[in-house]
């Protein structure tokens, strides 16, 4: 599968387990929450208030 902004946090996690790190970074703490499952990688920067393309790149996932 191929993650972009569009994929969920759960899929991102599943695939690329080291990003959790990286997310940590960015002040998302709660990575096994139930909104992980269904929110994506776009609404969860949006969310926390994290440039998109920082946190892609820090990701490294792209954007579509």
């Amino acid at each position: 599968m191929a993650l972009t902004a569009d994929s969920t946090i759960a899929d991102l996690l599943r695939e690329k387990p080291e990003s959790a790190q990286v997310l940590f970074r960015f002040g998302m703490g709660c990575l096994g929450c139930a909104i992980a499952n269904s929110e994506t990688i776009r609404e969860a920067a949006q969310a926390h208030g994290v440039p998109l393309e920082e946190m892609l790149s820090a990701l490294g996932v792209a954007e579509a």
